[in-house]
């Protein structure tokens, strides 16, 4: 999304101090940012004091910077400095920098932007807080929701992807955001000054130099009044391309089979659960996804599933692959240990070809996953005998800090990894797919009854992901819900009742929610 709005014109008062509040997360040179901007104003002559207040932890709490300049006037007495303030006052900020869209709307929030004053720059994308990654359903703020804020808050409000353009200068965002500062003409600086700071700094001077630029370009282009873009469509956000061979022969030939046996409307999730499963294991249980599938699909078809777009169809294609590609240790250890997440994380940390990254990972196993790693009839007989049980749990039940990039973590994690050949045999194994089979022969069964209700009985498994704790959070839950949805068997608001018992359990980690409403069938069943 883009958006510039017109600016109020208003005179610079030069007779106050000009405040400026940058709110960035770590990692985004917010730091740097504010150093730039307070030798900037240095560099022509003005006072310029920054001060910054700390968040919680990364992403839990950004870090509010503020930043007061004003012109010495002529004539001052040497020495003669002025008092500047401490902190961002609501209502008295000339300039708000977000490094994100929701740091913009905290600021809008706290009273920081206000429309006869405050000029807003913020970056349109996204970084995901906390809170909206834990929330069990969609947890995602509502950007649209801050860029109408932002638009009826602020005096002038210029936004637009500047993380994509930090990516692609090689630099990170404080610098496109310096660059957009400079083209808002916020500041009466021109371009060269800011460029000569930047150069001054002697530190990425290209790359960021690069940065700057796109800012500044990015900036100057916008349009007052310029509407904002639409988001982009589910075809333009698709992580996967349609169902298409990809050189490999036997992965190819399950993608001819998948073409020519099922119905186009399924292509897009099925080429996507097509790869979870083959990246999960191998491609023989690709195949085996696709005879689960096809099942379902000889179901779908007698039951009037081509006038319903195969709706059934296709939500099993997301969910059977999801039931399949389980969390478990060799996943985990298969995903910490690939050369592709080492260099995102690089890529993520903006670091330098000669820099060292190491990553330390937070590890937690318990019993549970223990014994479902090792082979069906030893894991069995541990969990046969509970003394057995607690012994093993004194033993492996707490928290590791693992740092992969040192050989002994890495090789350890990396056989581990390697043992999924094994996976088949284990007891872990055995019980997903026990499982996956019961919800699977419940589904089958609605499907001549209740169409919408064996729909919404597929999707009921989206509550059933993660690893450790949360897998099994989850796994109660949908249990719950297909033991309530048996207690519906014939109601012809069957349907509704098991999607308001799957939002239900989204609601809350604890299943506060899902309670109250299974109290609500009981009280009519």
């Amino acid at each position: 999304m883009n958006v510039v709005t017109p600016m109020r014109s208003t005179p610079l008062d030069t007779a106050r101090p000009l405040s400026i509040a940058v709110l960035a997360m770590g990692g985004q040179g917010g730091g740097v940012l504010v150093d730039w901007i307070v030798a900037l104003a240095e560099s022509q002559g003005w006072i310029a004091q920054s001060t910054s207040v700390p968040g919680v932890a990364q992403r839990t709490g950004a870090t509010i910077y503020f930043i007061e300049m004003l012109p010495m006037p002529a004539g001052t007495p040497s020495g003669m400095r002025p008092v500047l303030s401490l902190m961002a006052v609501p209502g008295e900020v000339d300039i708000v920098i977000g490094a994100e869209l929701m740091e913009a709307g905290r600021a809008i929030q706290r009273g920081l932007v206000t429309p006869n004053r405050t000029t807003l720059i913020a970056s349109a994308h996204r970084s995901y807080a906390v809170l909206e990654k834990i929330t069990p359903g969609d947890g995602i703020g509502d950007a649209e929701a801050v860029f109408a804020a932002g638009q009826a808050a602020a005096k002038r409000f210029i936004a637009f992807d500047m993380a994509v353009l930090a990516e692609k200068s090689g630099s990170v965002i404080s610098a496109v955001l310096f660059g957009a500062l400079a083209a808002a003409k916020a500041l009466p600086f021109p371009r060269g000054a800011y460029e000569a700071t930047i150069r001054a700094a002697g530190v990425g001077v290209e790359p960021s130099l690069r940065a700057f630029g796109l800012g500044y370009e990015s900036t100057a282009l916008l349009k007052p009044d310029q509407p904002m873009a639409k988001p982009r469509s589910a075809a333009e956000l698709k992580q996967f391309p349609l169902l298409a061979p990809i050189g490999h022969a036997e992965f190819d030939a399950l993608v001819a089979r998948a073409q020519t046996e099922f119905p186009g409307q399924a292509h897009d999730m099925l080429a996507a659960g097509l790869r979870r499963v083959v990246d999960f294991q191998d491609v023989a249980y690709g195949a085996e996804y696709l005879d689960l599938l096809g099942g379902i699909l000889a179901l779908d078809r007698a039951n009037g599933g081509e006038a319903r777009s195969y709706a059934l169809t296709t939500n099993a294609a997301k969910y059977i692959a999801v039931a399949m590609a389980y969390d478990d240790v060799f996943r985990v250890a298969d995903l910490k240990t690939r050369g592709s997440r080492f260099e995102r994380v690089r890529t993520e940390v903006a670091v330098a070809p000669d820099q060292l990254v190491y990553m330390t990972e937070f590890m937690h196993p318990r019993a549970d996953e223990v014994a479902g790693s090792l082979p069906r009839w030893l894991g069995g007989f541990i969990m046969r005998h509970p003394s057995l049980f607690r012994a093993l749990d004194r033993m492996v039940n707490r928290g590791r800090r693992v740092q992969t990039g040192t050989i002994r973590w890495f090789l350890s994690l990396y056989i581990v990894a390697g043992l999924r050949r094994f996976r088949r045999g284990t007891l872990r194994h055995a019980n997903e797919v026990a499982h996956r089979d019961a919800w699977l022969a419940r589904v089958k069964t609605a499907v001549p009854k209740d169409y919408a209700l064996a729909v919404e009985l597929v999707a009921a498994r989206r509550l059933v992901k993660g690893y450790s704790d949360t897998h099994a959070r989850g796994q109660s839950k949908f249990d719950k819900i297909m033991a309530g949805a048996a207690k519906l068997d014939g109601r012809p608001d069957a349907a509704e009742w098991v999607a308001r018992l799957r939002e239900a359990a989204l609601k809350d980690e604890d299943g506060i929610a899902l309670s109250g409403a299974l109290k609500t069938i009981d009280s009519f069943v």
